[in-house]
């Protein structure tokens, strides 16, 4: 199954990838700019995010917990790499493992700000703590569909676009965090920001009918 189920999970985000009909607003990741970035989506929409931040040569922290084991697999099979740590298990290694790795590459980070076991959409500190260190601001990423389905047993309702519908891509605007910036005051601009992009996101087919 650790050999299988990874490869089961690229061809079906192969799939639907494929079958959507994708937007970018505000912005588009391309590999060739030299900008360096936090990506911050939201655990529950990390499925697509392969497709959002195509050819992005950074590392996504992913839990140390089992699950994270079958999404770093994947990850890789869809070449990117990974650092595994959360804000439950092995978090400070994690963070001092991100710090030296953006010492010697200077490179890009994914990070879902409310994983691995939330609360959902709820911004922790950890992506605050990241970019003090790295100076490197957080950009929100968030992907919406027309059509969907959402797993409401899981603890971040899981989003699952369907086949053969419009998608889009929500890129916001850049947070910088000064290093000396108060953490909770850091968190709620962050917060700001990934809300905004998800309502965003999640109203962008309603307002085109």
């Amino acid at each position: 199954m650790r050999w299988l189920f990874p490869r089961l999970i690229k061809m079906i985000i192969a799939f639907l990838s494929n079958t959507i009909r994708w937007e970018y607003v505000g912005w588009k990741y391309d590999p060739a700019n030299s900008e360096r970035h936090i990506f911050a989506f939201w655990h529950a929409r990390i499925l697509m995010m392969g497709t959002g931040l195509k050819g992005c040569h950074g590392y996504t922290l992913i839990s140390e917990h089992r699950d994270g084991g079958y999404i770093a697999d994947t990850l890789h099979l869809q070449g990117f790499r990974t650092i595994r740590g959360s804000s439950t298990r092995g978090g400070a290694r994690a963070l001092l493992q991100m710090l030296r790795t953006f010492q010697k590459e200077n490179c890009d980070f994914g990070i879902t700000p409310d994983g691995p076991k939330g609360p959902r959409e709820k911004v922790q500190v950890g992506t605050v703590l990241l970019a003090k260190k790295t100076g490197l601001p957080v950009r929100p990423v968030i992907w919406a569909t027309n059509r969907q389905w959402r797993v409401t047993s899981s603890w971040d309702h899981f989003y699952i676009p369907k086949p053969f519908t419009r998608g889009v891509f929500i890129y916001g605007e850049p947070v910088s965090v000064a290093a000396d910036e108060d953490d909770g005051e850091a968190v709620a601009r962050v917060q700001q920001a990934m809300d905004a992009a998800q309502d965003r996101a999640d109203s962008y087919f309603d307002q085109r009918g």
